[in-house]
């Protein structure tokens, strides 16, 4: 494995100069100090001049392998390639790379999704299996790689610190269990039943969950205990399909029948508002406002209160809310998509932040953007929605794809088939 590598730029080395002749008298001393003064100035413009050192860890990873940076360790899930070799979970501690330890992966599994939670990892597989999606999560210790203990389903933190096991889905019968974290102890568990499950997400972990059954009321849970919070037959007049979106406080009701949603309190399940969308292909929260992608290629921003009708698009393809303002992608805009900024109660346009394979860092606090450079490599840029620019953080020069934006790091391949990971600078 190759330790850190730091990057220092160019650094010229001219003759040395004459060695100077000693003084003859020593009241040149306003002149010897001067001459010092002037070194010292040219020396620190020169280090002035240099490019920002930049830390390249190179680390001894399969291409395709699923990676996060968790603290001070870099974790990278190594799937099997072949019936005789094991996947595995090796951990390496940053900033130099150092390994820390590994662990096998008894389940083969096309993807991995690694969860911190307290002092342990939850490693999930994902294999599609003859019925649906079969998941299994992995326990591990965070210190040493230990087993914990291994549970089929796909990790979801809870606000209150434990954690939901959630199994099946789609066309297949679910499972819920909220389990504790450190041994994988039930504390509570939904009966097995073949109604949808949404979650609401704080930000800080799942504090709902909602049951959309088939022919049956929905029901909003309490996900600490998996007490019924409000319950309630929200089925159309034409008993059409019904899909909800959890959207914050409301619950919205997509009738796809009559191409209408309707709001309701989540907690309470109380009728808000109801309004004729058209078709809808998704919904989301974009902060001030309700963003509603209809099937017409049209993006509405609908008033959360009132289910007022603020603006609406057909140039753009989805929005999602950044620093008090809403960034939007341009429909049909290739592979690189473009990006706008503008304000989420009228619809202006504000700024228009270019073409990037975007990436949200921090929990979103950051969004990099990573594009090709005419000499090579990849340009890293910062999305910065409220001042409305992009910042230029740096050029990865050996870069070739496969990136990853992680916890201020920047993971891509490079040409040898191993992986690089660059530290993003504040």
């Amino acid at each position: 494995m190759t330790g850190p590598v730091i990057d220092l730029g160019e650094l010229r080395h001219g003759p040395d100069p004459d060695l100077l002749p000693r003084p003859p008298r020593a009241n040149d001393r306003r002149l010897r100090c001067a001459l010092v003064l002037l070194l010292v100035l040219v020396t620190v413009a020169a280090g002035a001049a240099l490019p920002p050192r930049r830390t390249v860890v190179t680390l001894p990873a399969r291409l395709g392998a699923d990676a996060l940076v968790d603290g001070d360790l870099f974790l990278i899930v190594e799937p099997a390639n072949t019936s005789a070799r094991q996947g595995r979970l090796a951990a390496y501690r940053l900033p130099g790379g150092a390994p820390a330890w590994q662990a096998p992966l008894s389940a083969e599994a096309r993807s991995w999704r690694i969860t911190p939670l307290a002092r342990m990892l939850l490693v999930t597989g994902y294999e599609i299996g003859p019925v649906g999606r079969d998941t299994l999560t992995v326990a591990l210790d965070r210190a040493t790689g230990a087993f914990r203990w291994q549970q089929p389903g796909r990790a979801i933190a809870l606000a209150d610190g434990n954690l939901l096991l959630h199994s099946g889905g789609q066309t297949e019968v679910s499972s819920l269990r909220a389990v504790d974290p450190c041994c994988g102890t039930v504390r509570w568990r939904l009966p097995p039943t073949s109604a949808q499950i949404s979650f609401r997400d704080t930000g800080h972990g799942v504090d709902r969950v909602v049951l959309n059954p088939v022919n049956a009321p929905v029901e909003v849970r309490e996900a600490s205990t998996g007490a019924v919070l409000a319950s309630a037959s929200l089925l159309p007049p034409n008993d059409g399909p019904l899909g909800l979106e959890v959207m914050e406080d409301l619950l919205l009701a997509v009738d796809r029948g009559s191409a209408t949603v309707t709001a309701y309190g989540l907690d309470g399940l109380d009728r808000r508002w109801t309004r004729t969308t058209g078709p809808v292909e998704f919904a989301a929260d974009c902060g001030p406002v309700l963003c509603i992608r209809t099937g017409g290629g049209e993006l509405l921003a609908i008033d959360p209160e009132t289910g007022g009708l603020r603006w609406r698009s057909d140039r753009w393809s989805w929005g999602w809310p950044y620093d008090g303002r809403l960034m939007v992608s341009v429909s049909g805009s290739g592979p690189m998509v473009q990006y706008l900024v503008v304000d989420a109660l009228t619809g202006e346009e504000l700024a228009d932040l270019g073409r990037w394979e975007l990436y949200q860092v921090d929990d979103a606090r950051r969004m990099v953007g990573l594009r090709g450079h005419p000499d090579g490599g990849l340009l890293v840029g910062e999305l910065d929605a409220r001042a409305g620019e992009v910042r230029v953080l740096d050029v990865l020069p050996h870069a070739t794809g496969e990136c990853q934006a992680i916890t201020d790091h920047v993971l891509c391949a490079i040409a040898n088939s191993s992986y690089q990971l660059w530290n993003l600078p504040d």
